[in-house]
């Protein structure tokens, strides 16, 4: 019966153990999943900025080109703003996914930190 007791007691703290350490990687890994979502939305917002100084230069130089009567130019001109919007439109985008990724690890870090408890 003691063998019994023992052996059952050993199991149970071998589990209790091993759900504490899984428990300890999960939240470190979701730490990192944090830091790395942070770096991405930081570099997305970097790229927005140059983005967005893109499009207003390309705008002066639109209307220079335009109020000079340089229709090629012109041309060439709108054809670069359209690349610069569908950039930033698209780093917009991707920022916001980044965004919802950090709010989805920090939830797993809360409930992973709550479940160790």
């Amino acid at each position: 019966m003691r063998r019994l007791i023992t052996l059952l007691a050993g199991g149970a703290l071998a589990v209790a153990l091993g759900a504490s350490a899984v428990g300890a990687q999960d939240v470190k890994q979701d730490t990192r999943d944090v830091r790395q979502d942070r770096r991405d939305i930081r570099s997305d917002t970097r790229d927005i900025r140059a983005d967005r100084r893109d499009v207003a230069r390309d705008r002066r130089e639109l209307q220079q080109d335009v109020k000079n009567g340089n229709r090629q130019a012109a041309k060439g001109e709108r054809a670069d703003l359209r690349r610069d919007r569908k950039d930033l439109r698209q780093d917009l985008r991707e920022r916001r996914t980044d965004r919802r990724d950090l709010r989805q690890d920090r939830r797993d870090r809360r409930q992973d930190v709550r479940d160790r408890r």
